[in-house]
């Protein structure tokens, strides 16, 4: 995070043991891992619930980054997150992630509920979720990203295959 953060890709990429893309070094990215930094500094037992690369098949291909917005609340609530590089949207890859972040939360018995809080104007994103039991409970007001929808599905319900 820190490489990316300084705009080193291929020193990000060594670490990674993957070749990230320019993705990960957008101004959103940056914040995402200063966020993460932070984050880590604040709390180092939580990195495992930090965001990360997203890669798909035996050759590595990076698509993007996903994860959750940090370890369970003190009622059972995690936040989930994921972003794809232009390139791959369109493609289930997003579909795939989600299904990776829904398994994970599930197998953590201190996990009761899994959020993602969504522009109501991200359709993809909306269409992403859609069929895998998210609920809207509210919305909410992001300094970032505006008015988001807030989705929340229980953690203990299988995704489908």
């Amino acid at each position: 995070m820190s490489a990316l953060l300084d705009g080193d890709l291929s020193g990000a990429s060594r670490t990674a043991g993957v070749s990230l893309t320019e993705y990960f070094v957008t101004d959103q990215a940056r914040w995402l891992w200063q966020f993460g930094l932070d984050q880590m500094a604040a709390e180092p037992g939580h990195a495992r619930w930090m965001v990360r690369q997203a890669v798909v098949g035996d050759k590595g291909l990076v698509v993007g980054h996903v994860g959750f917005h940090g370890p369970p609340d003190e009622v059972g609530m995690v936040e989930i997150g994921y972003s794809l590089a232009p390139d791959f949207r369109r493609q289930g890859y997003a579909r795939s992630t989600l299904i990776e972040l829904l398994r994970r939360a599930a197998v953590e018995t201190a996990v009761r509920t899994v959020r993602a809080a969504i522009s109501p104007d991200n359709v993809a994103s909306l269409a992403t979720i859609s069929g895998f039991g998210f609920v809207e409970v509210g919305e909410q007001w992001d300094e970032g990203d505006g008015l988001e929808l807030v989705l929340e599905v229980p953690a203990r319900q299988v995704p489908p295959a």
